[in-house]
């Protein structure tokens, strides 16, 4: 498709990405003179077996974007198919391009500038706690938008969400979304991201809302921690995500309140009847969390799951020395023992090094070791 200048109506200036399946270009409407981001997919370039799947999901991404309106969701403004014009031909006809004048199905959608959230946690960049709180208030409120609306994004991961060059958040990407009572979303498919996958979605069980807040806990973990709660190849996330439950944040950030264990715990439950059961529910807990750092955490936890979570424990009289004295010595991970210094586990080892450091002289004490992770 070389020289494209004009999709429909939309004149293209250049291109911003390129996919398997297509190709993201910048554009503009001159009817009303405003800059777009033109998403397209070249249907002929698809897998016969697999081009009606591909081409209902995008249209579909077109359908329920395009019934949301929120400053937190990437506004989507029109979706067609049409023979490209490319530099060479002014009016393209059946076979007027070079390739074969190949019809392209194309999403217009609000031209966004930013840096995906998966940039900030590949680098290394770090949050403070009521910028946490923000930022995942503005991931809720755009979600409780969606739902309420009747979408639940089923995708929601860092490279899905955009921050722009104020601060502020948009959600993009509804490619495989659940409309409420579609018949295009079939039980028993398979599809998201392995790492912010739900249970019920690694299961091919019917979603709602409360799959994408549980994507969303696992975000809010990496917020907190740095650290991803699920790793290793998409098997071994899976029997993760169904069967065990991630190491408290507060082990791997000490500096975090304890409160967030709580929070994080009830956003990542397996049964999403535990789960906060809507985003309103899930932001409000993250407010208070941060409010009140040393709240007790029954109120997140006790009334769906009938766990109840210590507070954090009083100073001793030895003040903060007597509690990082309890630090050090309590195993930095279940089922890890051997070589810290190796290597062997990340998040044993940033756990056991961020002890010591606290530690200071006590640390010369610390016989704490993580060999042999099953992380």
């Amino acid at each position: 498709m070389p020289g494209i200048t004009k999709l429909g109506k939309y004149l293209i200036r250049r291109e911003l990405g390129k996919g398997a399946m297509g190709v993201v270009y910048e554009g503009f409407d001159p009817v009303i003179e405003r800059t777009v981001a033109i998403k397209t997919i070249l249907p002929k370039q698809l897998v016969a077996t697999e081009a009606t799947d591909v081409m209902a999901r995008f249209k579909r991404e077109a359908q329920a974007a395009g019934r949301l309106s929120h400053p937190g969701i990437v506004a989507v403004y029109d979706y067609g198919e049409a023979v490209a014009e490319d530099d060479r031909t002014l009016v393209a006809g059946a076979d007027g391009l070079e390739d074969g004048g190949q019809t392209i199905a194309f999403i217009a959608m609000e031209f966004v500038k930013g840096r995906e959230l998966r940039d900030y946690f590949e680098a290394n960049e770090r949050f403070a706690l009521p910028e946490v709180n923000r930022l995942m208030g503005e991931i809720l409120a755009a979600l409780g938008h969606a739902h309420a609306h009747g979408v639940v994004h089923r995708d929601i991961k860092p490279a899905n969400i955009i921050v722009l060059d104020n601060g502020s958040l948009k959600i993009a990407d509804f490619g495989i979304a659940r409309i409420e009572k579609s018949e295009l979303t079939q039980v028993g498919t398979l599809m998201g991201t392995p790492t912010y996958m739900s249970p019920e979605q690694f299961m091919g069980q019917t979603v709602d809302g409360r799959s994408d807040l549980f994507s969303c806990g696992v975000i809010l973990y990496q917020f907190l921690t740095g650290e991803k709660p699920f790793a290793g190849n998409n098997t071994t996330i899976m029997y993760k995500v169904l069967h065990e439950e991630p190491l408290a944040p507060s082990m791997l950030n000490v500096a975090l309140p304890p409160a967030f264990d709580a929070v994080v715990k009830k956003a990542m439950a397996k049964n999403p009847d535990q789960r906060f059961q809507t985003a309103a529910e899930f932001a409000a807990a993250i407010e208070a969390a941060v409010a009140n750092p040393a709240w007790d955490a029954t109120l997140v936890s006790g009334a769906n799951t009938g766990t109840k979570t210590a507070a954090p424990p009083a100073a001793a009289s030895g003040g903060e020395s007597a509690r990082i004295n309890q630090i050090v010595i309590q195993p930095v991970a279940d089922g890890c023992a051997g070589r810290a210094d190796a290597g062997d586990c990340r998040r044993c080892v940033l756990l056991l090094r961020e002890r010591r450091r606290r530690a200071g002289p006590a640390g010369a004490n610390c016989r704490t070791s993580v060999g042999n992770c099953r992380h």
